[in-house]
């Protein structure tokens, strides 16, 4: 055949398939290289210029007689997407030159060829955008495809869904680095991708967080590695990391209806957040009532703008004590949310808004109406305490946050040093940073700060070493209980850190007081600031008005209750 006939077959070829194998398109090839004695074909794919500028590319040959050749021929080709291609054609060594009509027939196949390369890389880069994510992992349209192909061509009987989330991977981050952190993760994923092989499949959801569904007798094993898995970050030195998840788990019932993969995303979703939120266990099956809690949670955050603006959301006030001396000498401002004649618990909606900025709202609401309140009771003459108001570390991404809080205090003339700003512990080095930096200006403009739950956080001892406080908050988890005696733990360690606060200089007040014998520890340990249900639950702000006009408690009783 000559040389028209064999390109004609060439092109049938190539526009017979969707999508060629690189051997195939070898031996289609073939013929035309022999008759125009070409010996070799290079090709180098780069996804765009800069790519071509770095030597990025991705080489293949084309074909290869496997004879002794020279490059004869170069052409760069810029496809409409930009990407560059670089094709070589080589000549037997020894052949006589190319005449000037087989040089046009080779720049024909040469362009041929890469229409073929630039349509296959637009194929692998549509699969590549839709099914994976920038850093390589599965991602959710995957599992969705996933789902929806399964639902097609079976059923889910069998196989259990699982999302899991690794736990504290920003310390993993800070011990490590980000790079052999990212190394971590994806040997992490890479050990489970192969524990399930062809029963399953693993996709990211983002962040940390990733999906699986695989069949049910892979479940004790996909758990054990959540549960602590040692993963090796440096090659060569063997050093390892322990990576763990919680994870929530749906194992799918034999009536099971599947209309989409939220169907089985939602079910996992609701148990994993349940893990999240700590408990007995990192694991957590799901079951009924979570979908009830859910759609409780739903109902709560559709309410809450209106609550918001219709003034629902409470302020309560729990007082501070001098134990030395019962003296009333502050409270903290707590939220209630009273809707249609009920309480709702703070347990319900707080942990729900600090899912979003919604609970910066409630802040700054709260932190406005104990404003409205100190001037209210200025005006009146009372005897007015320092007041402490909570802010969530959501609050350390606004830049302003010292203007804001600042502002709202000015807005109701208060002397700054009433109010007293309680933040709690950071995990990250950029919300030390922050943390830090808002400390200081609330320091410079005379208002109050204190470290919330003390001793819950992960770098705790740096956080009173770097940050000025006023206050030392000391968590109820580190407070002696009435049956530990002064060689308990818990003994020791509240004993120094005690010590060391006040050695630092700093006002240490122990919260969640309960018995009479644990304000004797506090006596005891020369911790004379208490908080707790012994001296007084959090009251409305008229009971509490009434605990300022009495300004003082009798230890002995409990008619300072009444």
């Amino acid at each position: 055949m000559d040389f028209n006939q064999l390109f004609e077959q060439l092109i049938k070829g190539l526009n017979s398939r969707p999508t060629i194998d690189h051997d195939e398109l070898k031996r289609m090839l073939e013929p035309l290289c022999a008759q125009l004695r070409i010996a070799k074909i290079s090709t180098k794919t780069y996804p765009n210029a800069k790519y071509e500028a770095l030597e990025r590319g991705e080489e293949l040959i084309s074909y290869d007689n496997g004879k002794p050749c020279v490059e004869a021929i170069s052409q760069r080709i810029v496809t409409d997407l930009m990407a560059v291609i670089k094709c070589r054609v080589y000549i037997e060594e020894g052949s006589e030159p190319w005449t000037p009509e087989e040089k046009d027939h080779i720049r024909t196949v040469i362009e041929t060829v890469s229409v073929y390369f630039s349509r296959s890389r637009i194929q692998e880069a549509a699969m590549r955008y839709a099914f994976y994510d920038d850093d390589g992992y599965h991602n959710l349209r995957y599992f969705v495809r996933h789902t929806e192909r399964t639902a097609q061509t079976g059923s889910f009987v069998g196989q259990t869904a699982v999302l899991f989330n690794m736990k504290h991977f920003s310390i993993v981050n800070q011990q490590i680095g980000r790079r052999e952190g990212s190394l971590v993760m994806l040997s992490f994923y890479k050990s489970l991708e192969n524990l399930l092989g062809d029963n399953g499949i693993i996709c990211r959801m983002g962040g940390d967080n990733f999906i699986m569904l695989f069949k049910n007798e892979l479940l004790e094993e996909v758990l054990r590695m959540l549960s602590g898995t040692a993963v090796v970050y440096d090659m060569e030195t063997e050093e390892r990391i322990m990576v763990s998840a919680t994870a929530g788990i749906f194992v799918i019932p034999e009536d099971f209806s599947f209309r989409d993969a939220g169907d089985i995303i939602d079910k996992v979703m609701s148990s994993s957040h349940a893990a999240k939120l700590g408990g007995k266990s990192d694991f957590v099956f799901y079951n009924d009532e979570m979908i009830a809690a859910k759609n409780k949670a739903n109902l709560l955050q559709r309410l809450f703008p209106e609550a918001l603006s219709g003034e629902e959301f409470l302020v309560y006030y729990q007082p501070k004590i001098d134990i030395s001396s019962g003296e009333l000498i502050g409270a903290e401002a707590l939220c209630r949310w009273m809707h249609d004649g009920k309480l709702i618990s703070p347990a319900e909606f707080i942990p729900l808004l600090e899912q979003s900025m919604d609970i910066c709202k409630l802040d700054f609401y709260m932190l406005a109406h104990v404003c409205r309140d100190i001037r209210g009771w200025l005006d009146s003459g009372k005897k007015v305490v320092r007041i402490s108001v909570n802010l969530s570390r959501r609050h350390m991404m606004d830049v302003d946050l010292l203007q804001h809080i600042i502002e709202i205090i000015d807005r109701y003339q208060v002397p700054h040093h009433f109010l007293e700003i309680e933040l709690t512990e950071t995990t990250t080095d950029v919300e030390f940073r922050d943390l830090k930096r808002v400390v200081s200006g609330l320091q410079q403009a005379g208002i109050s700060t204190s470290v919330d739950d003390f001793g819950m956080g992960y770098s705790s001892l740096n956080l009173i070493k770097e940050i000025p406080w006023n206050v030392l908050k000391i968590d109820r988890s580190f407070l002696p209980i009435d049956q530990d005696d002064e060689t308990s733990t818990r003994s020791v360690m509240f004993k120094y850190v005690i010590a060391m606060a006040k050695e630092m200089g700093l006002e240490c007040i122990a919260e969640g007081v309960e018995t009479e014998a644990q304000v004797n520890i506090l006596k005891d340990n020369a911790c004379s600031l208490a908080q707790g249900f012994f001296f007084d639950k959090p009251l409305p702000k008229e009971i509490f008005e009434k605990r300022l006009d009495k300004h003082c408690y009798d230890l002995l009783t409990d008619t300072n209750k009444t």
